[in-house]
């Protein structure tokens, strides 16, 4: 009985994943009209409709939702169960799912991983690109790569796998028509783009003439919680901007942004991998991490 009632739930996440019953029959060697039993036996014993049938589409009901995100968990702990045996320097194999901030990852990652998908072809990638902090715990991630300091979580393990330069800068345009800021002080006249988040508000810091890290007194107008939407608030002339410099270098380039106070020392902008504390991780966690750390480390 164990065993069909697995293999009922696997039918019913395939039909989720292919969005239809022959599709998702498909995926697992059956007929279309095996997969609806099997969903619908699979219903009978749960006591509750997992899935909206009409002739155009199917859709998750509430309890379904609830039931596929813990079918993602149980099948992320067979690809670990999987990975453990298969030991350290195993191939990689299973689902790789990442969370990755915005900009980064679609200007840095993304890179890394047509080149990790190309060398393991036994692996598949999920990402999901956004400034918001996942629960990586709670929401099933492998991996999640942070920029800046990551907050103290004795789950979690973290590890820097490359730095880069922040740097202030503003437009051309608005530089000219409320003047370049003379020192640190001055930046409390002038409107400031602060990253802000549910969870994450960013501040200025810079190190003072005495080596003591001082806070920037900045008047913020604007608060937006993606680092592109910032990036493009600066362009446009709004404020001025504390960004890394893998997102401004083009167009400090091309002239679109300058730099704004470029003595004031700033310190490095941390790039960290963060994982759940297990003790086997998993070979295509790792291989990614050692990925990472070889390409984005120098």
């Amino acid at each position: 009985m164990l065993r069909a009632n697995l293999s009922e739930i696997l039918v019913f996440m395939a039909v989720v994943d292919e969005g239809s019953f022959v599709a998702g029959g498909q995926a697992m060697g059956l007929t279309r009209s095996a997969a609806g039993k099997a969903v619908s036996r699979l219903e009978d014993r749960l006591g509750v409709r997992l899935l909206n049938r009409s002739t155009r589409a199917l859709s998750l009901t509430d309890e379904g939702r609830v039931f596929y995100e813990h079918g993602t968990q149980i099948l992320a702990a067979v690809d670990d169960a999987e990975a453990s045996v298969a030991g350290r320097d195993g191939a990689p194999r299973g689902i790789l799912r990442l969370t990755v901030p915005d900009a980064f990852g679609r200007r840095v990652v993304l890179p890394l991983i047509e080149q990790y998908l190309e060398t393991w072809p036994e692996v598949q990638v999920e990402v999901n690109l956004s400034d918001r902090q996942a629960d990586i715990i709670e929401e099933g991630f492998d991996l999640a790569v942070r920029i800046g300091e990551a907050p103290p979580d004795t789950r979690l393990v973290s590890r820097v796998v490359a730095k880069y330069r922040a740097l202030l800068c503003a437009s051309p345009a608005y530089l000219a028509r409320r003047g370049q800021p003379r020192d640190i002080d001055a930046l409390a006249a002038h409107d400031c783009l602060y990253f802000s988040s549910r969870n994450r508000r960013q501040s200025w810091r810079f190190l003072g003439d005495d080596g003591a890290w001082v806070k920037a007194q900045g008047r913020s107008r604007l608060r937006l919680d993606s680092g592109e939407a910032l990036r493009d608030a600066a362009v446009a002339g709004f404020g001025i901007a504390f960004l890394p410099d893998f997102l401004v270098a083009e167009d400090l380039v091309a002239g679109r942004l300058r730099q704004v106070l470029p003595g004031l020392e700033v310190g490095d902008v941390k790039i960290a991998a963060i994982y759940p504390s297990r003790r086997h991780l998993e070979p295509r966690v790792r291989r990614f991490i050692d990925l990472m750390v070889k390409e984005l480390g120098a």
